[in-house]
Order: structure tokens, then sequence, then C-alpha cells
């Protein structure tokens, strides 16, 4: 499905025109000292247009008719059913209002009377008028678990009509990334809210997210005090069947809470190939203690990026300065290496060679699987 804009010819001369000016203004020159500073004012007059109307967020009508071409409004309408009759909204009206306030830089619901008092704005949408904070409020309290899963799956199905529309080889490997956190509120009144081992009061979501375009595929909410790894295999495993048929190789990637030992006989029959970490368990431990000293060697990481021009110099390390002065115990990073073992995990029949792993992937992304 492919989405076009027109612009008018006679805009990109303006533009063009503007560029050039300020091109012309940002030029090298020779200076002289300037009795006076660099700005020193101007005559200003302002107007008022009673015909034009201009808006800070220029791009929402673009944005909202992308929204409509790609058929998420049908999708929302369709499938998630929380109101018993539109007067005047429908459910996509509530949720793009939602999502709007969050691009337009709201932080709250009480900033969606900012738009609603934004003529621009609603013209922009070709809306008369968008549901207020508290109406807003209350469509958000008609969710259950169900239904917010449901409104995933509805912006999932539209996420795959835009990857079908990419060039060949978008997704070649897909890298599926696993990983949990923590939302911190200072609300006494959340139900389902714990304390974490950080000691915030809050909840721990579980993150699903596509790394190749950083998109957030799936997110289930928990308590602050759950861990990691807690329900996350069929959340996981809704990720694999939604990138299945556009990516040519999946790849999960997790730490060590999500190496589930139970599920990576199946991951591996269904050619899922994993990056995860495993926890120093003695039997590990041992193993690669016993490894020979020839048989590790230095693990090369591929630079961030490439310095086009000079390096410069590094600043100087205040933060390490302070723990030596108080006398804290100051660890430092000497060398990385990697070696090569095999390690059967006592609920996978398959055997897995960490070293073969680490060597595949290195290369590629800079990542090892940690033992």
């Amino acid at each position: 499905m492919k989405t076009t804009f027109r612009v008018s010819q006679s805009y990109s001369k303006i533009l063009r025109n503007r560029k050039r000016r300020i091109e012309r203004r940002l030029a090298p020159r020779h200076w002289e000292d300037p009795p006076q500073p660099m700005m020193g004012g101007s005559n200003i007059h302002y107007e008022l247009s009673g015909k034009i109307h201009a808006t800070r967020y220029g791009g929402m009508g673009a944005m909202h008719v992308m929204v409509q071409r790609l058929g998420l409004v049908e999708e929302i309408d369709q499938n998630l059913e929380l109101l018993k009759v539109h007067l005047p909204y429908h459910e996509s009206d509530h949720v793009l209002n939602l999502a709007y306030n969050i691009l337009a830089g709201g932080e709250r619901l009480e900033d969606i009377e900012l738009r609603r008092q934004d003529e621009s704005f609603l013209n922009g949408l070709g809306a008369q008028r968008i549901p207020d904070p508290t109406t807003a409020g209350d469509f958000t309290r008609r969710f259950s678990v169900q239904d917010i899963t449901t409104l995933q799956e509805c912006i999932n199905r539209t996420r795959q009509r835009v990857w079908q529309q990419q060039p060949d080889g978008f997704l070649a490997e897909a890298f599926i990334d696993v990983d949990g956190t923590i939302a911190g509120t200072c609300g006494e009144c959340k139900g389902g809210m714990a304390l974490s081992y950080k000691g915030i009061w809050g909840y721990a979501p579980l993150v699903v997210s596509l790394a190749n375009t950083r998109e957030v595929l799936y997110l289930t909410n928990r308590p602050g005090n759950a861990v990691s790894h807690q329900d996350s295999v069929p959340w996981i495993d809704r990720a694999i069947d939604l990138v299945k048929p556009v990516a040519g190789r999946i790849t999960l990637r997790g730490d060590t809470d999500f190496s589930h030992t139970a599920q990576l006989d199946r991951w591996d029959q269904a050619r899922i190939f994993f990056i995860l970490g495993l926890d120093a368990h003695p039997k590990a431990v041992q193993l690669a203690e016993g490894l020979s000293e020839p048989s590790w060697r230095a693990l090369e990481r591929l630079p961030k990026y490439e310095i086009l021009t000079e390096a410069r110099r590094r600043p100087q390390r205040v933060k390490e300065q302070i723990v030596v002065q108080k006398g804290c115990l100051n660890q430092k990073l000497v060398a990385e290496s990697v070696s090569d073992m095999t390690y059967q995990p006592h609920q996978w029949r398959a055997e897995v060679s960490a070293g073969d792993f680490a060597q595949e992937h290195q290369c590629a992304e800079g990542r090892t699987a940690a033992f």
C-alpha cells in the first residue's frame, strides 16, 4: 500500500530560496571585531490573520492520512468493541486521540485539552471535535487484558502490511529482543503495582521488540516485583509468528533470565536461532575453568561507528576520580576473551556450543552468547 502526498511546486521554490538565503548568511567569512553584539534585535511586527491558520503540529495531518490508508482505523473499529453506541466517537477516535496526544508532546490526559482548543490541529485531522480528557480517561478504564491484546494485534496486522511493502531483504534476519523493565509510579491507588528489587514502586512491563526497526511488537504489564522472564514464552511465540511470514531467518536475543531451556528444543526444531545468556551454574563454571589457556582468544568487537576525521582526546574521568578518592572498589575491564565448549542444559536434549554462537554472531552484531 503506497501513500502519496502532493506538494505544490511553488512550495519547493520557496523552500529552495530560503535554504539559499540561510547558506549565504552562514557562509564562512573573515570577521573583524564588531563594536556591537551579533544579536542586535530587529523591528518585529505581529499580525493576526483571519484567513491563514498555523500550527506547530504540521505533520499530524500527514500522519493521520497514512493511518487511514494503511487500514488501521478499520482494524480498530472492526475488532475492538468497547462502546455500545458511538455518540459521537468510535473506538479508533479514542485510540488515535491518545496516540496523537503523545506525538504532539503531551505527557498526561489533561494535555488533550490543549489539542481540543487548537483549531488548526482539529482542521488537520478533519475532525469537528476530539474526546476531552475526562472522556478519554473513561475510555481507558473500559479495557480488559484481552482488549489490550486485541488492540496490539490490530496494530500488528497493520504492521505486517507495511513490512510486505518493503524492498527484498528487508528482514533477511529478524532479531527479536526480549527484556523486562521497571515503570515507576508515584500513585498510591494503582492496582497491581508492587515494590521492585530496586525499591521502586510500580510495574515491571515485558517488552518484546524487533531490533531491526526498533518496533515494540508486544508489551504486557506485570507487578513491579515480577522477575524479568515471567510469562514471557507465550509473547515470544507470538512475536515469532508475527515476523515469520516476512523474515528469512529469526534470531531471539535476551539476557540470562530468558534462557528457557525447556523451550530450546522446540525453537530449534522450528529453525529459530537464539543468542541467550545462561546463568553461571556450577557445571558451566567447572567446564569453563577446565578449558586450556591456548583455547581462549581475544574477543574482537566491531567499532560502534567509523571516525571520519581525527579521534578526539578522551575527556577526564571525573566520576572515577571520586570513586578512588573515597576509597571505593574501582573495577576496570581488562580484557574480553571467548572460547568454545560443549554444554547441554538439563532440559535441552540437543547439545549447544557457546563458541559457535559467539563466532556466528559477534561479527554481525557485536554480541556473544554469555555463559
